[in-house]
Order: C-alpha cells, then sequence, then structure tokens
C-alpha cells in the first residue's frame, strides 16, 4: 500500500476522473506542519478545469471525499487539508508490515523487465581505494532497489583490464620490477610500480613512448605481453574478490575492457557503412551535433574507451534485452557518455533512449582528488580493517559480554563506511572521514543499526509473539512513527526512479529519530492493555530499518 496512491484513487473520483490520476498524484502534498493535517491538495491548478475559484472547488471537493482512511476534511483558501483516520491506519499499516516483513515496499512495476547495472569497474594492477568505493556501493544499492521495484538485473563490473596504462605498467615491470616481490605483495609492487613510472616519466618523456609501445605489443597478442597482462588481471582479480566478499557484493559479469577486443571491428564497420566515420588530423571520429566529435580510433590505430563502450552496449542489449542500462561512473566521465549514447542513437539504436550515466562526486582527502599515479590513495581495505578495529574496540568498552563481537564489529564497521557514502546526494563530492563515519550519535549507520538492535531488544524483552487482532495506540507519539512507516514504499519507488539511493539512507535516519523520541516517551513495555500493539509497533519499524539498511548493502545486527 502507497498512502498517495490511495489517496490519489479517492480524489480522483471524487473529481469525476476529469483530472488525469498521475496529475492528482503530483499535486497532493505533505504540509509541514501536523495541524494542516496529514495530507493537502492545492486546487488552484484544477480551478480553469471545472471553472470555479480555488476555495469553491475546495469546498465542494471536501464533500465528496470519502474513505476509510479520512478522518475529516478542512479547507483552507484553496486547499484541501486531509486528517487520517488513525485507529484505521495505523492498524492497517502495523498489520501489512508484520505480514509482509521482508517484502514489505516491494512493487511490480519493473517485473518482466531487465535492467542491466555496469558498477564498480576497478582497474585491475591497481589497489582498490576509498575512491572505487562510490561506484560500488551506489550501484549496489541501486541493484538492490530495482530488484525490490521487480526488475531482472544484471550486475556488470566492466573491470579495467585494457588501455594504454597497462603497457606503461609492463615497462616499468621489465625495467625495475623483481617476480619474487610481485608475487609476494603483488597489488602493492604494482601500484610501487606504476607511480615510480609516472614519477621517472616526468624527467624522462621518452618513458611514455616504451609505455605505449608495449600496449601495442599486447594489442598485436606478443605472448610475453600478453602473459603479464594475465599475470597482473588474475592478481587484481583475486584481490578484488576479497574486498567484494567484505561488502557482501557479488555480480552476474565480470566482463571487461579486454572482453570486446574482438567485437570492436564490428563497430568500427557498422560506423562506416552508415557514413558516420569521418578521418580528422589521421584520427577516425564521428561528427556530434552540440559535442565534440567521439573518438573511435587514434592515429596510430589502437581503440579507445568509445570504441569499447559501443561494442558493450551493443553485446549487452543483444545478450540481455534490457528494458534500462544503467552506468554507475563519476561526473568526470559525463561528456563520455553524452557522446555514446548519441553515437548509438545515430547508429539507429532507439533502445540508447533507455541508458542513463548516473554520475556521483568524488571523494576527497584533504579536500583534494585522490590520484593513483601520484601514490596518492587511501586503500579501502586498510580503511576497513581500521573500522571494524575501532568498532570491536567500542563493544569492548561498552558491551564486553556481547556474544559474535567479532561479526557484530564487521557489521558495523563496514557497515559506517558505506552509510557515510550513501547518505550524501550521490552529485556531491565528499569528504573522507573515519571519525564521523563510526559516530553512534547523528546521521551514521551505527546510530541506525543501534536503533535496530534496540528494537530488537524491545521484542525480546516483552516476549512479543505477534501482532495482536485489535491493534490499538493511543498516544500521540507513535503517530509520527506510523507515518514513516507508510511513506515507506512510496520513497523506494522515487529512490529508484531519482537513481538516488541517499533517499533511503535520509528516510531510515528519520525514522530511527522517530521511535528513538517514541522509546522516550512511552513506556512500550508498561503491562497495560496497550503493550502488545506498542510491541507489533516496534516489530514493524524493526522489519522496516532491517530492510532499509538491507537496501544500502548494509547488515544490521540484533545485538550490539
Amino acid at each position: 500500500m502507497i498512502l498517495k496512491q490511495e489517496m490519489t484513487n479517492v480524489i480522483y473520483h471524487a473529481l469525476d476522473g476529469k483530472v488525469d490520476a498521475d496529475r492528482v498524484y503530483q499535486l497532493i502534498e505533505t504540509p509541514k506542519h501536523a495541524h494542516l493535517g496529514d495530507l493537502a491538495f492545492p486546487c488552484f491548478q484544477l480551478a480553469s478545469i471545472f471553472r470555479m475559484p480555488p476555495n469553491e472547488l475546495a469546498t465542494d471537493l471536501a464533500i465528496r471525499l470519502t474513505s476509510p482512511w479520512i478522518e475529516r476534511v478542512e479547507t483552507a483558501g484553496g486547499y484541501l487539508n486531509i486528517f487520517l483516520k488513525r485507529s484505521y491506519v495505523t492498524s492497517h499499516v502495523i498489520n501489512e508490515v508484520n505480514t509482509l516483513l521482508e517484502a514489505y515496499g516491494a512493487s511490480r512495476m519493473g517485473e518482466g523487465h531487465v535492467l542491466t547495472i555496469d558498477y564498480s569497474s576497478p582497474n585491475i594492477a591497481k589497489p582498490f581505494s576509498m575512491g572505487h568505493l562510490r561506484s560500488t556501493v551506489i550501484g549496489h544499492s541501486l541493484a538492490q532497489l530495482a530488484e525490490k521495484c521487480g526488475y531482472k538485473t544484471v550486475k556488470i563490473n566492466h573491470v579495467g583490464d585494457w588501455g594504454t596504462q597497462f603497457g606503461k605498467l609492463m615497462a616499468a615491470y621489465i625495467k625495475w620490477g623483481e617476480e619474487a616481490q610481485v608475487k609476494a605483495n603483488p597489488i602493492h609492487e604494482l601500484l610501487a610500480l606504476y607511480v615510480r613510472f609516472h614519477e621517472e616519466a616526468e624527467h624522462s618523456p621518452e618513458l611514455n613512448d616504451e609505455g605505449r609501445y608495449w600496449f601495442k605489443k599486447l594489442e598485436e597478442g606478443d605472448r610475453e605481453a600478453v602473459s603479464l597482462w594475465t599475470w597482473f588481471r588474475e592478481e587484481s582479480l583475486q584481490a578484488f574478490s576479497t574486498i567484494y566478499e567484505t561488502l557482501g557484493i557479488t555480480f552476474d559479469s565480470y566482463d571487461g575492457e579486454a572482453f570486446y577486443n574482438d567485437k570492436m571491428d564490428d563497430v568500427v564497420r557498422l560506423l562506416r557503412d552508415k557514413g558516420l566515420l569521418v578521418e580528422s588530423d589521421g584520427a577516425e571520429v564521428v561528427p556530434l551535433e552540440g559535442l565534440p566529435p567521439c573518438l573511435i580510433k587514434k592515429r596510430d590505430g589502437t581503440t579507445l574507451y568509445a570504441t569499447r563502450d559501443l561494442a558493450a552496449a551493443i553485446y549487452r542489449y543483444h545478450t540481455y534485452e534490457f528494458t534500462k542500462s544503467l552506468y554507475v561512473v563519476g561526473n568526470e566521465q559525463s561528456l563520455h557518455f553524452q557522446q555514446l549514447f548519441k553515437v548509438l542513437k545515430k547508429m539507429g539504436y532507439t533502445w540508447a533512449d533507455t541508458m542513463h550515466h548516473i554520475s556521483f562526486g568524488m571523494m576527497l582527502t584533504d579536500g583534494k582528488k585522490m590520484s593513483t599515479r601520484k601514490g596518492q590513495v587511501i586503500l579501502l581495505e586498510e580503511v576497513m580493517n581500521e573500522a571494524v578495529a575501532l568498532a570491536l574496540a567500542n563493544i569492548e568498552e561498552k558491551n564486553p559480554s556481547l556474544a559474535n563481537k567479532d561479526e557484530v564489529a564487521k557489521q558495523v564497521g563496514i557497515g559506517a563506511i558505506v552509510f557515510h557514502d550513501l547518505k550524501h546526494d550521490r552529485r556531491h563530492d565528499i569528504a573522507f572521514s573515519l571519525s564521523e563515519m563510526l559516530k553512534y550519535e547523528g546521521e551514521t549507520g551505527p546510530y541506525v543499526q543501534y536503533t535496530h538492535a534496540r528494537a530488537a531488544s524491545l521484542l525480546e524483552k516483552g516476549c512479543y509473539k505477534g501482532t495482536p487482532e485489535i491493534v490499538k495506540l493511543t498516544d500521540e507519539s507513535s503517530w509520527p512513527v506510523i507515518k514513516y512507516l507508510m511513506a515507506f514504499p512510496e520513497v523506494i519507488e522515487r529512490a529508484f526512479n531519482q537513481h538516488d539511493p541517499s533517499q533511503i539512507a535520509k528516510f531510515i535516519i528519520d525514522l530511527a529519530q522517530a521511535f528513538n523520541h517514541y522509546y522516550g516517551t512511552v513506556k512500550i513495555l508498561a503491562d497495560d492493555d496497550e503493550k502488545e500493539s506498542r510491541l507489533a509497533l516496534v516489530s514493524s519499524i524493526k522489519v522496516v530499518l532491517h530492510e532499509g539498511l538491507r537496501l544500502l548493502g548494509i547488515k544490521a545486527p540484533n545485538n550490539m
């Protein structure tokens, strides 16, 4: 049940179907102040349709609104202020949440549709840094939201396993690398070689020619180059798998850039056959209206990201027949994706309209962008280890007798990192701060997890047996909580449609705060005739907090 949809139906019928239901839905508001009702409907935009002043239309409409959900309707100027029947709504919401459990808030909007989502996509032979975290956790949360909305998802990790940087790394390894050291600590040593190459190249620019030479050999299938590339790739994927396992993230495909090596000639041929390719300074480009031309082949004949992404898009559409395709990639790639989608449309692929770049800001440290080339990175694995250690120290101090302390510390530490990222609007840059992430007060993951554990503890202490036949709550403090629970399905749909996990994060913070206020003002375990109803409310809060955290990719421990 989505309350706004329920009210849309009621108002739509009261308007005799003369106003489109979608328009009615868009007009419904939530008043800022409780004395103005639970919902409001402005009549100003509809006055001309009914040839009545807005206040008269509101008065006429108020008489027509009838529903078991509505207690009363008041008019104020051209507004309808709708007050819900608390006893009916409270009983309905608590029963629905405790019956559906984790299925509460699910919808069928994506049923029968496939959504591909390209996210994480780290470069091989480089460590997984905090800079890679954003694409990974935003993409994972969007995949969870899509599945919640009924889509079949195909989660793609388009690993960066091709390009000139691998030629540079090979040149660096051949010049300065030692096999035994790389085998002992592959990612650390490969990063050191990569950083050294760029430092040396500043004084010896000819090194860049060596890098290009080795990448050309790789593209031509040279045995030594391919052997080094395969080794670097396998070591990297093994290191990444440890990170993904800790984060609880899985993928359906690890087809990276190299997978499309044998598919790019067909793309170039298609572009040429359609008369879209133009020569420019020895390179081949596709001119685009309103955008810089899209570079398909460089002067030396090597391919680029655009060529691969065109091949990948065409392959994915033919393989998965997606209805929608998302690319969770940083803001700085905005032009690339504008060009990519425009080229696909020029090629005649109408499905390019279903493709979306889900951009996001950078993770900053000391106000600066992280740089692998300069060695200015904060390694995600080190941050996760530190976060878990700090969470464990907090448990040892506050709850030393807690069972499975190590597992809870892992859930809290990792959850803190993920929540800190996802609570922000994805388009904004965010500052890295481990101390801020792990706070138990304020807008943090541990605060929501602790609130969930508090709900679990109350249910255990109160010997909760299930929702009573008649749910009765007469206190004032429970109503704001009920309204949050009621809003959850709508928040899920909005978060998915706007590709914005922060809406889920903000919602569960608000719900946790509302519950903690309720906990502070009502004696939940008092032995009276409303005790079972209060526990049923606590149970529904626990269900929604658990599901909200899951949609963000975060665990919800029962004890902390």
